[in-house]
């Protein structure tokens, strides 16, 4: 990136009321067959047109086209069975009713690579893809194949590559990997989970990235981090291993949150995607809130290598809402930018 402290999303946007019920978590589709596709790619335009007005630098779908951040990549796939579902928790936090695997996995044919090629004809800007990570796949099914969690990433590990290969050839510069099991299963991260999302991307040339949040803003995750303490360091269990990782970018939630800042330390110089906006707040942050958590961001990251960015997805608020964070964003991060480049001349 030539620019500095270049902006950009953590994953999804607002949809617009005539493709699904706003402000609702993977919210069923109110198209159908060729409407279907003519919306999504409506609402991708849109949403690359709010991101572009909001002056961010490197843009993405707002992820328009899928209904929910990992279960609409391994509904085209092959050795899953979505009609005879079962009740797991999530990430050890809430139960969910989820489709089983019963047969070998594959990927008959590309995911999102028609999605990307059609959002690459519409800008020149950077743009990124979100995948899910292997790990967060295997924690949002029933395994009733390999019963082995990590035999199972292993083979999604391979499938995400052919994928991310793909997306690489359709003119996308960064694939992120979302894993917010990152935060939970310490010892399968360090075990094999990294393992695992390295082999996702071997053999890319575009950049890569690996998302952690602490999850969308819905009461499960909320209720959650009231158990957390005063000090929420998640992250000091899998950064180390992390930094020594071929992965490029790692994206990770600051804004509002009790992640002791120093944990970034743990990540010297890898670029870092630095979440500055809550997503789990309808409250607008000021440019000058933005700015004060890119400071101390600072701190401990190059401004090279330092993104701005947000916590999570945004595809609970309200699109004005949204509007105003991705704005706040922008004038944030241009604040901090001007103070870098005065103190340089």
């Amino acid at each position: 990136m030539k620019i500095l402290l270049p902006t950009s999303t953590a994953g999804s946007l607002p949809k617009p009321s005539w493709l699904a019920q706003p402000e609702t978590l993977w919210s069923p589709w109110k198209l159908q067959d060729k409407e279907l596709l003519e919306g999504k790619q409506d609402a991708l335009r849109v949403s690359l047109q709010e991101q572009q007005q909001s002056g961010i630098d490197i843009v993405s779908d707002g992820e328009q086209t899928r209904q929910h951040f990992v279960t609409t990549f391994i509904e085209h796939l092959s050795g899953v069975d979505f009609e005879h579902r079962k009740t797991v928790k999530i990430r050890d936090r809430y139960d969910a009713s989820v489709p089983t695997v019963v047969d070998k996995v594959s990927r008959p044919k590309p995911v999102f690579v028609e999605d990307a090629k059609f959002l690459r004809q519409q800008t020149d800007q950077v743009i990124k893809w979100a995948l899910p990570g292997p790990m967060t796949m295997i924690d949002t099914l029933y395994d009733d194949h390999y019963k082995s969690r990590e035999k199972l990433a292993w083979e999604f590990a391979k499938i995400l590559n052919q994928e991310a290969r793909e997306l690489e050839a359709a003119g996308v510069d960064i694939i992120q990997f979302d894993e917010p099991a990152f935060n939970v299963f310490f010892d399968e991260v360090n075990d094999w989970g990294i393992a695992c999302l390295e082999r996702a991307i071997e053999g890319l040339k575009c950049e890569t990235a690996v998302h952690i949040c602490y999850g969308y803003g819905i009461k499960a995750n909320t209720d959650w981090k009231k158990t957390l303490g005063s000090e929420w360091r998640q992250y000091e269990e899998v950064f180390p291993k992390l930094q020594q990782s071929n992965i490029d970018i790692i994206s990770l939630e600051c804004q509002n949150s009790r992640v002791p800042i120093e944990l970034l330390e743990l990540i010297r110089g890898k670029k870092v995607m630095v979440g500055a906006i809550d997503v789990a707040t309808d409250t607008i942050e000021t440019p000058e809130d933005v700015a004060n958590t890119l400071r101390k961001a600072l701190k401990f990251v190059d401004a090279d290598k330092l993104y701005p960015c947000t916590n999570c997805g945004m595809a609970p608020l309200s699109r004005t809402v949204a509007r105003g964070k991705l704005q706040a964003l922008s004038a944030g991060a241009e604040i901090v930018r001007r103070e870098l480049l005065s103190s340089a001349a």
